[in-house]
């Protein structure tokens, strides 16, 4: 998939597979919005606005109210490539929150995950 395609990707057609993934480990909903609101810096009313607005992901993380800080502390591979390695901003930043909803499906705790 190319960057541009990737950039134009809606977050509300992603955003069921993140908790539909979550859900079918024993994991809910809530916590999948704990880690995009610890990522992001949305809370559950700006989260449902860009929902709403079928914001594509490069728009979603530019509006996000602010990235926490910690996000360069999520390491690892995911979909053949290391996180931290990824260049191109937006793209890391997507694979930083595909990496924390494996991990919670993985059943890892979420002191863990939010890198506390």
């Amino acid at each position: 998939m190319n960057k541009e395609r990737v950039y134009k990707l809606v977050f509300s057609s992603v955003y069921p597979l993140y908790i539909q993934k979550a859900e079918k480990k024993g994991r809910t909903k809530a916590e999948v919005d704990e880690i995009i609101f610890w990522l992001t810096g949305y809370d559950e009313q700006s989260l449902q606005e860009q929902i709403n607005r079928k914001t594509d992901f490069e728009t979603f993380f530019a509006e996000a109210p602010e990235m926490n800080a910690n996000a360069k502390k999520i390491t690892g591979v995911i979909c053949g490539y290391r996180v931290e390695e990824i260049e191109d901003p937006v793209i890391q930043k997507m694979r930083y929150l595909d990496k924390l909803i494996d991990e919670l499906a993985k059943g890892k705790a979420m002191e863990k995950i939010l890198r506390t």
